[in-house]
């Protein structure tokens, strides 16, 4: 399994998070899903499977055609965070009610959440969410107006998100880039080659060069992970973001991170792999401009993403060969950019990454 350094601090949040990677996803029958909602919001509803990494999750349909997303969590997810992200949710619905966020269903007795017995006498929380329209951004093809959508639509949920506090925002998780030191010891589980070489050399840029900068840079909650499978679009017009969906990851971070990630994504579909991130980019300044040190480590983090990726989903899809499909399926694209960026200086990156080209225009 995952080893994690006893000696890199926040012991107990990292433990947390590797047991919520290591505890398969629950596994209920439809029949016992209809129970409980049945039981617990007063529906007859129809039951179909999502996927989901940590989760179950399930699409339901009532008889007047409502539709919504009951979510059944991981065994080991602490009832807090559960609860963050509730919070979370409903912020954003008061302070921005135009974001295209899922909204939380009250059961019958007014609550967000209950706590359920599973088979062995092991409890989880569940709860239920709106279901929103559209298709995933993956299922489309990628265009510019595509991008410059998706990057004034995570800065305009970061301003959302703008002094939210909770208790438990301060939780960490293995998909934190601002962490990635503490998989280092992962680094030894890569099959000795040009892979781990690769990896061990973007680890030791961000140990370097990017950690000893985070602790001044501005932080707050953010989502971090805007990508192509949690942002839908309208059918007919992919360029018109219809929703965001899982807020499982949040935490308190630097919210350059969460550019940096978000623009990750974008490295695969074009010829030059920056164009992409560089239009997402450039419309995320348009309306949160980053300041000049979350500009001198913007790429260097989006490549510490893929390294992180690349890590967590080899050690998973080992674990879990069932889940094997959904588990790697960023994992070619992380290594493809891991090998795209290593020929380029740090601020070769940068200068990729924030140059706009003489022939493009502005968002």
């Amino acid at each position: 399994m995952l080893r994690l350094d006893p000696h890199l601090g926040t012991q107990g949040a990292m433990r947390d998070q590797a047991a919520a990677l290591s505890t398969a996803a629950p596994q209920l029958a439809p029949a016992e899903v209809q129970g409980l909602v049945k039981r617990l919001y007063g529906l007859d509803v129809g039951v179909r499977a999502l996927a989901g990494e940590r989760d179950q999750n399930c699409a339901l349909e009532s008889a007047d055609g409502a539709r919504y997303v009951f979510k059944i969590s991981n065994p080991s997810e602490r009832v807090e965070l559960v609860d963050f992200q509730i919070a979370a949710i409903e912020h954003i619905a008061r302070t921005s009610p135009g974001q295209p966020v899922p909204r939380v269903v009250r059961m019958l007795d007014g609550r967000a959440r209950d706590t359920v017995e599973l088979a062995g006498g092991i409890q989880t929380t569940v709860r239920m969410l709106t279901y929103l329209d559209g298709i995933q951004i993956r299922e489309t093809p990628r265009t510019a107006a595509q991008r410059v959508a998706m990057g004034r639509g995570l800065a305009a949920l970061n301003l959302a998100l703008q002094g939210f506090t909770h208790p438990a925002a301060a939780h960490d998780l293995l998909w934190n880039v601002s962490a990635a030191h503490r998989l280092t010891v992962q680094l030894d589980s890569l099959v000795e080659g040009p892979r781990r070489v690769l990896a061990q050399s973007f680890m030791a840029r961000f140990v370097d060069h990017v950690l000893p900068r985070l602790a001044s840079l501005r932080a707050q909650v953010i989502h971090n992970d805007y990508h192509l499978y949690n942002v839908l679009v309208a059918p007919h017009d992919p360029s018109r973001i219809t929703g965001i969906i899982d807020f499982g990851d949040m935490l308190h971070a630097p919210l350059v991170g969460e550019v940096a990630t978000a623009a990750a994504f974008h490295m695969a579909g074009c010829a030059d792999p920056f164009e992409g991130p560089a239009q997402f980019v450039r419309a995320y300044q348009s309306i949160v401009p980053l300041t000049e040190p979350e500009q001198e480590i913007v790429a260097d983090l989006m490549a510490t993403r893929h390294l992180i990726t690349a890590l967590i989903s080899e050690w998973r899809a080992l674990r879990y060969p069932e889940n094997r499909d959904y588990i790697m399926r960023h994992n070619p694209a992380a290594w493809q950019a891991l090998s795209q960026m290593a020929d380029l200086s740090r601020h070769e990156a940068r200068d990729r990454l924030l140059t706009p080209t003489p022939t493009e225009t502005p968002p």
